[in-house]
């Protein structure tokens, strides 16, 4: 089978290129700047999620029996809300699987924090107002494709949130982790796996894929410190009601509905962060 994997230099998509490719699948991927390095897959395409001519003449020649979008346009509207609703045009119009990625950004945390997948959007910054968009606009023109919402991704040392605590740690960056904004963090291991799971069964409409350990930002931090033998009484902590910088607080992504359908295990952070846990 082969898959296009959109966005597969980043953190995910790498680790998406390299379980298909390991599971036999003929993998393609596509970066917007700069092919990846990490893994090899088949073939590297550039795209441009912009381009709906692009989008048309990469699908056109790859063929793929399933796109996976794990691309990752922050705030950029045309990238992150647009993009993907062109992408999901092209796809349907071609009879092609697609799962896109999304994130607990669509929620406030405002009068709840336990979320499942049939709670609506409530975004509070423009991120998460883009990715929402995006929801709506794949689910609306291509109603057989996945939609998955997850949190913070982390694994093997390389996502920015470890790169964060060994910046903190060390004092070459200032900052602070927060102690009131809650998330469930996931292994990127096990949020490619569920994504493969997922693109390969058929299934359709909203999922959420996240770790089953609901953590703030600073005790995400010291599981890390701790892991990676770092002195975690140096890592600053602080609030995000009492900051500058807009976010939702308490998201708590309710993944029991998916992991119902899953083979994979969504380990949760106090789980894969001990020291003695595998990397996979």
């Amino acid at each position: 089978m082969t898959i296009l994997i959109v966005g597969g230099s980043g953190f995910l998509g790498s680790e998406l290129v390299r379980q298909a490719r390991a599971a036999g699948h003929t993998t393609v991927a596509t970066y917007a700047t700069k092919a990846g390095t990490a893994s090899s897959p088949s073939a590297w395409r550039p795209l441009d999620l912009r381009d709906a001519g692009s989008l048309d003449a990469v699908m056109a020649e790859v063929n793929p029996r399933v796109v996976i979008n794990a691309s990752s346009g922050r705030a950029d509207w045309a990238v992150t809300a647009e993009g993907p609703l062109q992408l999901a045009i092209v796809a349907a119009k071609r009879g092609i699987r697609m799962v896109h990625m999304s994130t607990d950004a669509v929620f406030s945390g405002a009068g709840r924090v336990h979320y499942d997948e049939s709670c609506l959007p409530d975004p509070v910054t423009p991120y998460g107002a883009a990715k929402a968009a995006a929801e709506t606009g794949v689910l609306a023109v291509h109603p057989k494709a996945a939609v998955v919402r997850t949190s913070l991704i982390i694994g093997h040392g390389r996502s920015v949130h470890e790169r964060l605590v060994h910046q903190l740690v060390a004092g070459t960056v200032d900052g602070a982790l927060f102690t009131d904004d809650i998330r469930c963090p996931v292994h990127v291991s096990d949020l490619a796996a569920a994504l493969l799971e997922l693109a390969l069964s058929g299934a359709a409409g909203i999922h959420h894929v996240a770790g089953i350990d609901a953590l703030s930002r600073h005790e995400l931090g010291v599981l890390i410190a701790r892991r990676d033998g770092l002195d975690a009484s140096r890592l600053p902590a602080g609030f995000r009601a009492e900051s500058a910088i807009p976010g939702a607080l308490d998201v708590r992504l309710d993944s029991q509905l998916t992991q119902r359908q899953l083979r994979t295990p969504l380990r949760g952070a106090r789980e894969f962060l001990d020291r003695g846990a595998t990397a996979e």
